[in-house]
C-alpha cells in the first residue's frame, strides 16, 4: 500500500520474532525482565525491548535480528553512519525494483486446522 511512496515507508521489525524467556544464572525465568503482574515488561525490560528496537530500525530490510539477547549491554546500540544516515526502509535497502513479493501470500495452514488441533489439544490435556 505504501511501497510506492516517497514520503512515507511502513516496515516490519522483526526484532521479537525468535526472543526466548530470559534465564536468570540458575537457568529460571529472570523476572527483573517483568513487572509485578509477570506479563507486562518492567523498566529493564522495556529499555531491552527499547535497544532491539531502534537496532533493527537502522538495519536493512532482509537483514534484521529476529531476536533479542537480554544482554543489558548499551555497546550493543548501533548508531547512524554517514553512508547510511537514516532508518532503513524497503526502497533505501535496495529491494525497490526486485522481485521481492510483497502480496498477501495463500496461508500454509487452514483455519480450521488450529481449530481441530486446539480443541484435540484440550481433550487430551483433560484425560
Amino acid at each position: 500500500r505504501y511501497e510506492e511512496r516517497e514520503d512515507f515507508a511502513v516496515v516490519m521489525q522483526p526484532f521479537f520474532r525468535n526472543t526466548l524467556l530470559p534465564l536468570d544464572s540458575n537457568g529460571k525465568p529472570d523476572l527483573s525482565f517483568f513487572a509485578a503482574d509477570c506479563f507486562h515488561f518492567s523498566v529493564r525490560g522495556y529499555a531491552e525491548m527499547a535497544m532491539a528496537l531502534w537496532n533493527n530500525m537502522l538495519e536493512p530490510v532482509g537483514e534484521k535480528q529476529t531476536y533479542n539477547n537480554f544482554t543489558h549491554d548499551r555497546s550493543k546500540l548501533k548508531c547512524p553512519n554517514p553512508e547510511k544516515p537514516f532508518f532503513s526502509t524497503l526502497r533505501n535497502s535496495g529491494f525497490r525494483n526486485s522481485d521481492l513479493n510483497l502480496e498477501k501470500t495463500e496461508l500454509s495452514v487452514p483455519y480450521w486446522a488450529v481449530i481441530v488441533a486446539a480443541v484435540a489439544g484440550v481433550l487430551v490435556g483433560s484425560l
